[in-house]
């Protein structure tokens, strides 16, 4: 079966969520918002909980992306003095800020953290570049580099979701300067990227793209195979709830709750994020210098895209255990057991304040 399918093929199937081929800082503002980005938020399909309050981030190439921010809980936000770091999170193909927003942003703000959920551009209610593609491995972290440099007032937990995982490695591979330093000159339409508190990658694509996980699918699995290129390439997810809910979900999710998020699905992405072809002939990523990030590898059991194999080469890849969430998809941060991830991730933020103040 392998020699019927070439490399070209593989390089070029858009599965777009996962498979084939002393400065002054302060809170974000939420007054602040421009007079097109309020028109914006007022058509966005999303409607945001109590305590959450979206803006548009304003980039240096004059477009904007959207942020969900939602304030760390008073009583919860400190522990013997110490402030816990800002969450910021980073979403994946077909999904945008919306995804955190549901579980995660409650949960985390609950339990003393600042938390911004982003949409990159072309996702969500960011705005749309032209182009065929959204952006690049690099314009997507420097987006993200550039909201953290001007939104984020002390070094972030800075959390990816599949391919948001491939834009959190890339920046951490990247980190040039700390809070404490001027901000070097840079080259035009470059951006520096502050350091990090830590970074956590939810069932992300590898460091070396996605090409490894399809041949190994290929191979191993065609059936799954052939479900998750229909589903992810050819965009079938977005008209069958049985094969959107195997995709990104377990089997025991609420249909009407399935049908909800796939229909947010379908209205996130007005463009892929990536050019896979051009994304995969610039990896793999380069590893950051040891020592330089706490990390946080958390992979899922049941997750239909990312396969053992894949989250075990990420984690040989950075020298961490990675962590596998037993009953739990894809969609880590939405499934119905999504308190399993949020638990793990949450002991691990405790014990990365432990060890700042050990």
């Amino acid at each position: 079966m392998a020699a019927a399918v070439s490399p070209p093929l593989v390089g070029a199937s858009p599965l777009l969520s996962l498979l084939p081929p002393p400065r002054k800082r302060s809170a974000m503002p939420r007054a602040a918002v421009s007079a097109s980005a309020s028109a914006r938020a007022k058509a966005c399909s999303y409607q945001l909980r109590e305590g959450q309050f979206r803006r548009f981030h304003r980039l240096p190439s004059g477009l904007a992306i959207e942020v969900i921010f939602q304030e760390a809980h008073a009583a919860a936000a400190a522990e013997e003095g110490l402030r816990n770091p800002p969450l910021v999170f980073i979403h994946g193909s077909f999904h945008a800020a919306w995804c955190w927003v549901e579980h995660w942003l409650p949960f985390f703000s609950d339990s003393g953290y600042d938390c911004y959920a982003l949409s990159l551009l072309g996702q969500g209610e960011s705005d749309v570049p032209s182009g065929a593609a959204a952006g690049t491995l690099k314009t997507h972290t420097s987006d993200v580099a550039d909201f953290i440099r001007k939104e984020v007032r002390s070094p972030p937990v800075l959390i990816g979701h599949s391919f948001g995982g491939l834009i959190v490695q890339s920046y951490i591979s990247n980190m040039t300067y700390s809070y404490s330093d001027e901000q070097p000159s840079l080259s035009e339409n470059l951006v520096a990227h502050p350091l990090l508190a830590g970074a956590v990658l939810v069932c992300s694509v590898p460091p070396t793209g996605n090409s490894g996980l399809v041949w190994r699918y290929l191979l191993t699995k065609p059936i799954a195979a052939i479900k998750v290129t229909l589903s992810l390439a050819a965009k079938a997810f977005a008209n069958s709830l049985p094969l959107c809910k195997e995709t990104f979900f377990s089997s025991t999710m609420e249909d009407h709750l399935v049908l909800k998020y796939q229909e947010l699905m379908k209205a996130s992405s007005k463009l892929p994020l990536f050019d896979l072809r051009k994304l995969n002939a610039s990896l793999p990523v380069s590893p950051p210098a040891k020592g330089t990030v706490k990390l946080l590898i958390m992979g899922a059991s049941d997750d239909f895209i990312v396969d053992t194999e894949g989250l075990k080469e990420t984690a040989r890849f950075y020298g961490v255990q990675a962590v596998c969430v037993e009953g739990v998809a894809h969609d880590m941060m939405l499934d119905s057991r999504w308190e399993k991830g949020a638990q793990i991730f949450l002991s691990w933020l405790q014990e990365l304040q432990r060890d700042q103040i050990s």
